[in-house]
């Protein structure tokens, strides 16, 4: 009885949109890039970039990420801190290089409270470029944080003027697991949901009967199906989901 009443919360969850996600497998091969940047202390007052867009090259391709707000003091997010430039969904691929697209203005840096335009000499057309060698995994979650070094990329020239030359580091840190199996037989088209704590998520197995969890949290869930009649229930438990990692369950019968 128990368990149908936990199946029965599940079914009224999705129904009423009540939990956090709700996916159908995965066959679209993207995945969820999102864009941070932080810093490491420079001894100036601040320094403010205007980022038009991050461009993440892949061997699918170039895929541009727009960036939106307005000019950003990198200063203010230092020891740790970062703040959000895009999120967007790509094509999943080896990344291979990413740029950081200035705008032609509002690229400043304050010294002793005066402030002093910012030049790069191609920051602003093709990108400050960044190599990068990191596999995107379909359905898995990335993040992708920009660590700038503000004291080694402001360049004081002899006239008195000061160059942007940035020295970033780029960081791709996979923030999110997937979760995949089979049923059988597949006739029995049950819906499957991943259950960890109060957060359900909904999919259903496909015709060969294959179902797909992209971008889990990690941990350990129980997992409920929920065929057509005359199949009955089933409850798999302790189902760990790995950052990172596609887990397997492999396959899972629903009898009659």
């Amino acid at each position: 009885m128990k368990n149908y009443m936990l199946l029965f919360a599940a079914i009224l969850c999705i129904t009423i949109g009540a939990c956090k996600k709700n996916n159908t497998p995965s066959g679209s091969g993207s995945t969820r890039v999102t864009v941070k940047l932080t810093d490491a202390p420079g001894l100036y007052d601040a320094v403010i970039l205007s980022i038009k867009s991050v461009v993440v090259v892949t061997d699918k391709g170039e895929q541009t990420i727009t960036v939106g707000g307005g000019p950003i003091n990198i200063l203010d997010f230092r020891l740790g801190k970062d703040t959000l430039l895009a999120s967007q969904d790509i094509p999943s691929g080896t990344i291979q290089q990413i740029r950081l697209v200035l705008n032609d203005s509002g690229n400043k840096v304050v010294v002793n409270g005066t402030s002093y335009n910012l030049t790069t000499p191609s920051g602003q057309t093709s990108g400050v470029k960044l190599n990068v060698h990191d596999n995107l995994v379909a359905g898995i979650d990335y993040t992708i944080r920009l660590d700038f070094d503000a004291a080694s990329s402001i360049v004081l020239t002899g006239n008195g003027k000061y160059i942007l030359k940035p020295v970033i580091r780029a960081i791709p840190v996979a923030v999110s697991g997937a979760l995949t199996g089979m049923v059988t037989p597949a006739a029995s088209s049950p819906k499957v949901f991943a259950i960890m704590g109060t957060d359900t998520v909904g999919t259903i197995a496909d015709a060969t009967g294959k179902f797909y969890f992209p971008g889990l949290a990690a941990g350990t869930y129980n997992v409920n199906f929920i065929p057509v009649s005359p199949y009955l229930t089933k409850t798999v438990g302790n189902v760990v989901v790995t950052t990172g990692a596609v887990d397997d369950m492999g396959t899972v019968t629903i009898t009659q």
